[in-house]
């Protein structure tokens, strides 16, 4: 049995140091925590939630159909500016909302602001006098600045490194720092320094929305590599490595600007335009001189247009409700850098709540690449980078269009709610939601190649796993996973992941 990490090591070491600075941070903050917050921080299922609230408003305003609202209120919010909280509400004071709906609806808008991911918890209560609705939110703001040191493995899994015979000297350091919900207006700030076998230096700036409704956003960013390897072709469905010691196989570097249209929380639209230039080494194109097509380097601009509708109930860990996205990105090289690309990619997931502790998710990713000519080495890829077929890690499947299906059965297995740390005096970390789920999966995955190295036999093949998993959700929204996984070539693994796999 072999074990591997589906994500990038970084991926895995930077949510593990998360957790302990954490627990840090609290031991060496004095504040004291909200009384409201330490005294209940336990979320009761939406129908309880509905329930108490039409009780509640059914026996202060007996008799009315519709209700006035009066006033918002929103306490506990030191840090994040109250437009953002009310950005997210589809009501004002002085709109009227139907008697019959009122729990659904405003249930459904704190879940708005509860994704905004900027709380541990967001509590919300409504009175009624004479007609006139008073609503009354409550949050427990999160911690928002980490500056989290890097050190992680230079390969694509933690397999892959170990496979290396130089895997010590293949070890990235350097430190990556995140300011989340910046000047208090859901912001965010993001820095990489990073040295060693790979360099990396980025600085990124987001900002959802501004004014008012903050419908309209904008985003920049820059971005530069290098690194002393290069996986420059793909042998037996594996990655092939070239390693330079004393130079750059592959050099990196972008900017890129947008701007965001944004109705709420669960529904934003990008626009992002970037400039790439691109270089690898001499090496490199002896060794393969499809990576670019055309000489060792090329320019490029590209347009990406991103839509996404996110009504889950939540967002790290969903049970309940659905997201669909879909982009469309072009493209445009300058010079004689090869054919012009155009691809579209769709993703498509279902939660289901199946009764009691049961639950069932289903998700698909599709991708359609287009182009006049032959696609350079580098533009060819498919499963076995962002997207998987659970089990196959240790491979890759180049080609220019795929499709993935994948489906799981969960059941809550322990619910232990809010552990409460004594000796933390600050509420930002000294309760901690614990939920373990236990999951069984099947995955199915075609990817369509056009022409093919005869060494690798996955593309134009159908590709199958299942498997049974557990599922460790805790705050700040990071999900521990750990899956066993079995191929149809009778191939299996135990691996561990940090995201939700659908």
């Amino acid at each position: 049995m072999t074990l591997c990490c589906a994500t990038s090591t970084f991926e895995l070491v930077r949510k593990v140091l998360l957790y302990v600075l954490t627990l840090l941070l609290g031991l060496l903050s004095s504040a004291p925590a909200a009384a409201s917050a330490t005294r209940s921080n336990w979320f009761p299922p939406d129908s309880l939630r509905r329930t108490a609230t039409d009780s509640l408003v059914q026996a202060q305003c007996p008799g009315y159909s519709t209700l006035r609202v009066a006033s918002i209120l929103f306490v506990g919010h030191k840090v994040t500016k109250e437009p953002v909280l009310r950005a997210e509400l589809d009501f004002r004071e002085g709109d009227t909302l139907q008697a019959t709906t009122l729990s659904k609806r405003l249930e459904a808008n704190r879940r708005r602001v509860f994704n905004l991911q900027l709380f541990h918890q967001v509590l919300m209560q409504a009175v009624c006098r004479d007609g006139e609705l008073t609503i009354l939110y409550s949050v427990q703001e999160r911690w928002y600045t980490f500056p989290v040191p890097i050190f992680s493995l230079a390969d694509r899994n933690f397999r892959s490194w170990l496979n290396r015979p130089d895997r010590w000297q293949r070890v990235d350091y350097g430190l990556h720092l995140v300011r989340r919900n910046f000047r208090g207006r859901n912001e965010q700030l993001l820095g990489n320094l990073q040295l060693g076998f790979n360099r990396k230096y980025e600085l990124f700036y987001e900002a959802p929305g501004y004014g008012r409704r903050r419908r309209i956003g904008f985003g920049t960013g820059f971005s530069y590599y290098r690194s002393h390897a290069l996986d420059y072709i793909t042998m037996r469905d594996k990655l092939v490595n070239l390693r330079q010691e004393s130079n750059f196989p592959i050099q990196r570097q972008y900017a890129t600007v947008g701007v965001r249209w944004r109705r709420t929380v669960q529904h934003l639209t990008a626009f992002d335009v970037s400039y790439h230039h691109e270089q690898v080494s001499d090496s490199v194109l002896y060794y393969n001189p499809a990576y670019f097509l055309h000489g060792p380097e090329r320019k490029y601009l590209e347009f990406i247009l991103v839509s996404t509708l996110n009504q889950r109930n939540t967002f790290a860990y969903p049970l309940t409700g659905q997201y669909v996205q879909v982009s469309l990105s072009y493209r445009s090289f300058l010079a004689s850098g090869g054919s012009d690309i155009l691809t579209l990619r769709g993703r498509y997931a279902r939660y289901v709540a199946l009764g009691g502790p049961f639950y069932y998710s289903v998700g698909a990713l599709t991708q359609l690449r287009l182009a006049a000519h032959t696609l350079a080495y580098a533009d060819n890829r498919a499963l076995g980078y962002e997207a998987l077929v659970r089990g196959y890690d240790a491979y890759v499947v180049d080609g220019r269009h795929y499709g993935l299906l994948q489906q799981g059965l969960t059941y809550r297995l322990l619910d232990v709610g809010q552990l409460q740390l004594k000796g933390l005096r600050t509420a930002k970390f000294n309760t901690i939601p614990l939920v373990v789920y236990a999951n069984a999966f099947a995955d199915v995955g075609y990817v369509r190649q056009p022409t093919e190295l005869s060494t690798n036999r996955l593309p134009n093949r159908l590709l199958a796993s299942g498997g049974a998993a557990l599922h460790l959700v805790t705050y700040y929204d990071w999900v521990f996973t750990l899956e066993y996984a079995r191929t149809r070539e009778r191939q299996g693994g135990l691996f561990f992941r940090t995201q939700f796999p659908i």
